[in-house]
């Protein structure tokens, strides 16, 4: 027989949390190159209760994944401070990702194109919302390269000529504005785009920044895709009005060339 009054003082039984279950693979994945993205605004070194800021993770999830990286090569320490930063492995592929492209054999082109029209000259890519500049003239250690789809010349070439996989104009975060030229609606973003289609190439004047005019044009594989894009840059009293066809003349004519040069060896082989 139970008895009543030793059941009365027994303590109540207690909740206990299940433990924390670790992240999956591809979380764990997901997280860590999260964490690399933090340092694309080329800024300061950043801290571990930063980077946990940054990433909404508890500060030991933020420092148990920069030291995983950091034995890696992906991340470096300053041991003085316990900060962090990009690290000689990031270095190492961002070199052979670069050569593989064959963008070294873009670097005279693009300062030709630069000393003929007094522009400055840039060559990108598509990386999610994002024309990522990878050679030219505004490729400098103090600059990030990264610019917005929707503000840029760039940008709007590459969603103008995009490549099988990329997502649409639609699929973009809200479309911020940098000044009161800046397309922030998405319907108006579409309008835009079919008239850079129409004309074979786009214009930014003033959408990402006052005194900036810059044009692009598409640099396209076989399939007629814009594997990269390929732009001028100065001010609108450089760039003007009137002198529009003589800048889209030379910088067509680059783009042509590129889209030989940057053809890997076994797609040129079979236009032979």
């Amino acid at each position: 027989m139970t008895d009543p009054a030793a059941d009365a003082r027994r303590p109540a039984p207690v909740d206990v949390p299940a433990p924390a279950r670790a992240p999956s693979g591809s979380q764990a994945v997901r997280r860590a190159l999260d964490l690399l993205h933090c340092f694309h605004d080329n800024g300061p070194d950043l801290s571990a209760s930063e980077l946990a800021r940054r990433l909404d993770l508890p500060v030991s999830t933020a420092h148990r994944l920069a030291r995983t990286l950091l034995s890696a090569g992906f991340l470096e320490q300053d041991f003085r401070t316990s900060r962090y930063r990009l690290g000689p492995s990031v270095t190492e592929l961002g070199r052979l990702s670069y050569h593989q492209r064959g963008l070294h054999l873009a670097t005279p082109e693009l300062a030709d194109l630069a000393e003929r029209t007094g522009a400055t000259a840039d060559l990108a890519l598509r990386s999610g919302p994002y024309a990522v500049i990878v050679a030219g003239g505004s490729v400098t250690p103090k600059v990030g390269l990264r610019r917005p789809l929707h503000s840029t010349a760039l940008g709007k070439v590459l969603l103008a000529w995009p490549r099988p996989g990329d997502a649409g104009p639609e699929s973009l975060p809200p479309l911020p504005a940098f000044t009161e030229r800046t397309i922030v609606e998405h319907g108006a973003l579409r309008e835009e785009l079919t008239r850079v289609r129409e004309d074979g190439h786009a214009l930014n004047d003033g959408e990402s920044a006052h005194g900036v005019r810059t044009l692009a044009v598409p640099v396209l594989d076989r399939g007629g895709h814009a594997r990269f894009a390929l732009a001028v840059r100065a001010t609108p009293d450089v760039i003007t009005t009137a002198a529009l066809p003589w800048f889209l003349e030379r910088t067509r004519a680059c783009a042509r060339a590129l889209e030989v040069l940057l053809l890997a060896p076994g797609e040129r082989r079979e236009g032979e």
